[in-house]
């Protein structure tokens, strides 16, 4: 390959066709993004070595879904646990096939892929393993999140090893298609299994009001998806006079009462991902980053970026659930002088989370009343990742112009566009809704499921439209959960995959009328209808 790096599967990806210099616009290096197409040449080679082999054991799923996600965007920028991790798969495919690596007459099903196969492919068999690709990226992160808290699933663990394998095999379209849907089914099942793990450990989420006030005195700021690491966060801090703060994905903590229960968790510090680095300019406390979204840090807080788990960044500090480094960095800063007020995007103080599908549905009749006396005439779903990308500002503009008899669903990052605006009500219910984090999405597809059970109707035939944003691979897997189901009429925006290939595209706006966002009034007026 001629240039230094080949990377397309963010949406932010240069000129929406692809990073190809030396530092892609995620700030990750050329070596680093090499390195994760040899980490995933070599969990093929994985997923060949475990195709039909007893010796597969929780281990090697254990290595090869902390290995999918750090090659996520925004996750790990370290080349030295890139090649790491490298070395643990080919340790692993030694063990499981011993006698490969002097094999004199090698069969070709174990080895490594180079992934300059894929990216060189015809643009077709390209979009759709890209698609299969990613999909499994972003799963493996739901997964790995299930799994610190203890709950894992044999077939979801084997179709990884099974989406992998195809990847790497000469297989023409009519193969490949279904293994696209099947992400969206397995995705599925993985977010039920999440959405098990979390509720069964942390309780089912409740409305919740969070300030964006920062009171005086050492605090913590918590940035990412893994509850798990809140909770040992908030056990470490406990009594010792320092308070926590989420930020971005973690907002929708507040409303898990094992969490809640901590009177030092306090609120939440700032807005979504990609504004950090303005954020977080001198702040005085760290900040922890359990999963992405990690920006490179500016030099005036990069002395207090903590990471844990799957994220790494060169010459920062890694912890491994032991706090203490992040707990004495705060004391030494100790915080504000006063009591410190944030504004959301809009300029509210505060905002509301906690509207899961457990609290929705435990009000599923006053739903159902309203829509049948006309209070409610229509439901959006407007969730997704957010970004930097020029034109974000459609979702915000989207939501200050639905009617105020139609309610907004929303959850994700993409939220942080509108959610501290003030909607008001419809029959005693909030117009707008935070479900939680976009592995909530399950949450979502199950409020979906009732709400057509009651009116003896299908999803499709419901008053509801998803207006859907993206950034990176986890969006990739919900998108494929959507079209396993059978959705219809998705907008997506604010740019289309450039790994999607025009008859992809075709094929996509044909079975399930995709659509790319245009204008909220034009979308709005063709949704309703």
């Amino acid at each position: 390959m001629s240039h230094d790096m080949f990377c397309f599967q963010c949406e932010q990806t240069s000129s929406c066709a692809g990073c190809t210099g030396r530092v892609g616009v995620c700030g990750k290096s050329a070596e680093v993004a090499n390195l994760q197409d040899e980490l995933t040449g070599k969990l093929i080679g994985l997923a060949r070595a475990s195709d039909g082999n007893e010796a597969v054991n929780e281990g090697t799923w254990e290595l090869l879904i902390e290995s999918l996600f750090a090659t996520l965007t925004n996750v790990n920028f370290d080349a030295a646990v890139i090649r790491t991790l490298i070395d643990r798969v080919e340790k692993e495919k030694k063990r499981l096939k011993p006698g490969c690596t002097f094999c004199a007459d090698p069969c070709g099903r174990t080895g490594d892929f180079n992934m300059a196969e894929l990216w060189g492919a015809d643009e077709d068999i390209r979009s759709l393993k890209s698609l299969i690709l990613f999909g499994v990226r972003g799963m493996a992160a739901y997964a790995c999140h299930a799994m610190v808290l203890g709950y894992t699933d044999e077939a979801i663990n084997w179709f990884f090893a099974k989406a992998l394998f195809c990847v790497g095999e000469d297989w023409g379209m009519d193969d490949l298609l279904p293994v696209v849907l099947e992400v969206g089914e397995k995705n599925l099942a993985c977010m039920a299994l999440l959405d098990k793990a979390n509720t069964e450990t942390f309780g089912t989420p409740r409305p919740t009001e969070v300030p964006l006030e920062v009171e005086k005195g050492p605090f913590i700021v918590i940035s990412g998806h893994d509850l798990l690491d809140l909770k040992h966060l908030l056990e470490q801090t406990a009594g010792k006079g320092i308070n926590v703060y989420t930020h971005g994905e973690m907002l929708p903590a507040h409303g898990y009462p094992e969490l809640k229960k901590y009177p030092h968790l306090k609120g939440n510090f700032g807005t979504a991902w990609q504004n950090q680095q303005r954020e977080f300019d001198a702040i005085p406390a760290p900040i922890l980053f359990t999963t992405n979204c990690l920006m490179p840090p500016k030099p005036s807080y990069a002395d207090r970026v903590f990471t844990t788990a799957a994220v790494g960044y060169p010459e920062m500090v890694h912890v491994e659930r032991d706090f203490t480094p992040v707990i004495e960095k705060a004391l030494e800063l100790g915080g504000y002088e006063s009591d410190r007020t944030f504004t959301g995007i809009n300029g509210g103080t505060s905002v509301t989370t906690g509207f899961g599908h457990g609290a929705v549905l435990s009000a599923a009749d006053q739903v159902i009343d309203a829509v049948k006396a006309g209070r409610i005439r229509h439901f959006f779903l407007v969730g997704g990742c957010d970004g930097a990308r020029p034109g974000r500002n459609y979702y915000t503009e989207f939501v200050k112009a639905a009617p105020k008899d139609t309610v907004i669903l929303t959850l994700a990052c993409g939220k942080y566009r509108f959610n501290d605006l003030d909607l008001g009500t419809i029959g005693g219910l909030p117009r707008l809704m935070d479900i939680g984090q976009c592995n909530d999405a399950y949450g979502a597809i199950q409020i979906a499921l009732a709400l057509a059970d009651a009116f003896h109707c299908t999803v499709n035939e419901l008053p509801l439209s998803m207006v859907l944003s993206w950034y990176e691979q986890k969006a990739v897997c919900i998108l494929l959960t959507l079209l396993h189901l059978g959705i219809q009429n998705i907008r997506l925006g604010p740019t289309l995959p450039a790994f999607i290939s025009p008859n992809v595209l075709a094929y996509l706006s044909e079975h399930y009328h995709i659509a790319p966002i245009t204008t909220p009034e034009e979308d709005l007026k063709a949704l309703l209808k």
